[in-house]
């Protein structure tokens, strides 16, 4: 049985990278200025952030055409027996829902996984999804162990700016600038299906000790522990188009957490549209277990 494993690029997974591991990334398409720009193809983080900031650019995200969606699954097919496809959340955005859709007239060859992930947990997904289909696993089993476990993972996400979030009608122009006057950083939780506000702090130094606090708690309480014989879990991270301050905050994360490896990596720009640059997240994915 081959399986052949895809993914979008919400996972912060690169064309580049896809290729190391062996698996397939759909670029997400943006709409800018009325122009089509599809995610590490045509358009890239620095080129990305730098119309984001113009005010005067007007920015869209949106769903793979079906067109995409489908040629590539057909391409696979010609090679593989089946096709799972694990897109970002459904509780963020359509194109799982549209997938599944799509997926339908393919006879159960084509399996969308709906496991509500996003980001670091979404490429820990993958890999999860990669030793399954290596394990001689098929589509419909790996499909059904990875929507198990969709719980089984945390993110928490801190912003340098409201300005994204009163943009998108997150939060209300008067509470935007209520915060920034206050120097108040809100700290995000995305869990399951739902993006949620988990806490606010003052100033970034808080807000990053709240995070730690929160893997921690995390870690204690469902993911077996700090200690080194026992893991239990696989913690990330990542920014916004602010690499040396993520990494000054990896430092911490990783004093924090001596026992544990961790991986950081851009935030896709479909999140970023909504949180700007400057944000940083942890991230905490149970180890998972065929």
């Amino acid at each position: 049985m081959s399986v052949a494993i895809v993914t979008d690029s919400n996972s912060g997974i690169t064309q580049a990278l896809a290729g190391e591991l062996g698996i397939s990334v759909l670029p997400m398409p943006f709409t800018i200025d009325g122009e089509t720009f599809y995610e590490d193809i045509n358009l890239t983080q620095d080129e990305f952030y730098k119309k984001l900031e113009d005010p005067e650019v007007e920015i869209h995200t949106s769903q793979p055409l079906p067109g995409d969606v489908m040629s590539l699954w057909d391409k696979l097919l010609e090679t593989h027996d089946e096709v799972v496809f694990i897109p970002m959340s459904s509780g963020l955005s359509g194109s799982c829902e549209s997938a599944t859709v799509f997926a339908a007239d393919y006879e159960g060859r084509v399996q969308v996984v709906n496991n509500q992930r996003i980001s670091v947990t979404q490429y820990t997904s993958v890999l999860d999804a990669k030793l399954m289909a290596a394990n001689g696993r098929d589509a419909a089993y790996i499909k059904r162990r990875l929507e198990e476990t969709k719980f089984d993972s945390d993110i928490y996400i801190t912003v340098d700016t409201m300005k994204y979030l009163k943009k998108g009608g997150r939060v209300t122009p008067a509470a935007a600038a209520f915060a920034e006057l206050l120097g108040i950083k809100p700290v995000l939780r995305i869990y399951g299906e739902k993006l949620d506000a988990f806490a606010k702090a003052r100033g970034m130094k808080n807000a990053k000790k709240v995070m730690i606090n929160a893997i921690r708690d995390d870690l204690e309480k469902h993911y077996g522990g700090v200690t080194p014989d026992k893991p239990g879990a696989i913690l990330g991270m990542a920014y916004t188009h602010n690499l040396p301050e993520a990494e000054e905050f990896r430092a911490e994360v990783e004093e924090a957490f001596p026992n544990y490896h961790i991986d950081i990596f851009p935030l896709s720009l479909s999140v970023s549209c909504h949180i700007g640059p400057g944000a940083l997240a942890v991230t905490c994915s149970k180890i998972f277990e065929d």
